[in-house]
């Protein structure tokens, strides 16, 4: 089975990371010794210059990441996006350093060291990126699927991976299952079920991937079977979407493949390792916010009327409710008329701090007492009001299966889809939060914490 997402990213990015060190490393190197010549052997040979340059390489590479050149491959593709983050990264390298410089002189490898290094190393990186890039698309091993079925689902899956051309993954075309495909054109149906042996050999199919919402009372089993014992791999279409998509499909999948999936192990050491996490993360975020918080106070006060804090009801861990904590980013009295609605896009309700705490999610920050109170978790699905769950449980399937694991102040869906204001959102939401769910581990909330300072750092946020 070819790697999943997180696999592919971590592959992905570890290449990158340790690609771009040596490139860096190299041309900070090389830019010392063009300006002290010969003495440059002296400062490598006391161990006086390594050090330094490691500096200037840590602080690039963390200004790289935090303008997505590490985690977003559709940057690399657009030549001049990728300049422009480029020197976005070296302009912010450069002003880490300038205020480390000025504070401990003794790290200071040269006058004009930064700027020589600043022209070699970019080059060298946007040279190395451009190939990456081309070889990504070109050279690196494609995994060819055949999609046996034809309905939503299946075409859903499809438009996702070919808008990722990153992925490596080739569509070689459908399997009509039925006499009427359901929106697929026909030129994309290149056989029926009797023709998949030899569709996998005269195209080279690594995988054939059956939707199980054509398999009920559709699909000859025993046909499959025969074919599965030949040697042909099949795969589920849920678990394919889920592998290469970092979401779970909720249209259209089956309870069975829930229970038979591997996954969705919430056991007792694991759950205790987490709340451990979670009361270790929670003080230390408090410390640290504590000073934001005044200041946020004092300027929501100074905007708007009102209180500085709301606590509103949420739905928790077993559907237990809770009050949650936040700064008040809308104004007193948003809903007296309407009572509960979805926040919208560029809502009125909004103040002016507002704004600027949700697009930074800075009005969030008072969530880590409700953490250390044992309601929410660092990393979890979002906590929605009790109002909204009735409703979207009716209406969505699985909906109240992300209540198995308490909610928490930022997770998977936060950081891969923005705030949800319809239903059709709130789906797209679920989809990466049983995700999360099913993959739950510490290692996994490092990750997902690791973006959400990002998206705070860089107002990414919505």
């Amino acid at each position: 089975m070819a790697k999943g997402l997180l696999q592919q990213a971590t592959l992905r990015s570890t290449t990158l990371v340790v690609a771009e060190s040596m490139l860096i490393v190299t041309a900070v190197t090389a830019s010392v010794f063009a300006q002290v010549g010969s003495s440059g052997w002296q400062l490598l040979a006391t161990g006086t210059l390594m050090p330094r340059v490691l500096l200037v390489t840590y602080v690039c590479q963390l200004c790289l990441y935090y303008n997505d050149l590490y985690d977003d491959p559709r940057v690399s593709a657009d030549v001049r996006e990728l300049l422009v983050r480029i020197v976005q990264a070296l302009g912010a390298t450069s002003l880490i350093l300038s205020v480390l410089y000025f504070v401990f002189p003794t790290l200071i490898l040269g006058d004009r060291v930064f700027v020589g290094a600043a022209f070699l190393g970019g080059t060298l990186v946007i040279a190395w990126r451009i190939g990456f890039a081309w070889a990504a698309r070109r050279v690196a091993p494609r995994e060819r699927l055949l999609i046996v079925g034809t309905n939503a689902a299946a075409v859903a899956l499809t438009r996702e991976l070919d808008a990722r051309e990153d992925l490596g993954v080739q569509i070689v075309g459908f399997i009509d299952p039925s006499p009427t495909p359901e929106g697929v054109p026909h030129a994309n149906v290149i056989g029926t079920i009797p023709d998949i042996p030899a569709i996998v050999r005269a195209r080279a199919v690594d995988r054939v991937v059956v939707n199980l919402a054509d398999a009920r009372g559709r699909l000859p089993m025993d046909q499959l079977l025969q074919m599965k014992l030949a040697g042909v791999t099949f795969d589920h279409l849920a678990s394919v979407y889920e592998e290469y998509t970092g979401k779970i499909a909720v249209e259209n999948l089956r309870p069975s493949w829930l229970i038979f999936s591997p996954g969705f192990r919430t056991s007792a050491p694991r759950l205790a390792a987490k709340r451990a996490f979670d009361i270790a993360g929670a003080l230390v975020g408090l410390a640290i916010a504590a000073p934001a918080i005044a200041v946020l106070a004092v300027a929501i006060k100074l905007t708007s009327p009102g209180p500085v804090f709301y606590r509103q009801p949420r739905v928790g861990r077993s559907g237990r409710i809770f009050k949650v904590v936040k700064l008040r980013s809308m104004r007193a009295d948003a809903e007296a008329a309407t009572g509960p609605v979805w926040a919208r896009k560029d809502d009125d309700r909004v103040t002016r701090m507002g704004r600027l705490m949700r697009k930074t999610r800075l009005d969030e920050l008072p969530q880590f007492w409700n953490v250390l109170r044992g309601d929410m978790s660092i990393v979890g699905p979002r906590p929605e009001r009790p109002q909204f769950v009735r409703s979207l449980t009716r209406d969505i399937p699985f909906y109240g299966q992300r209540h198995v694991v308490k909610p928490g102040i930022t997770g998977w869906a936060q950081v891969r889809y923005t705030y949800g204001a319809t239903v059709e959102d709130a789906i797209e939401k679920l989809q990466y939060e049983l995700y999360y769910i099913k993959h739950l581990s510490v290692s996994f909330d490092l990750f997902i914490i690791f973006e959400t300072i990002k998206t705070v750092v860089m107002r990414a946020g919505h």
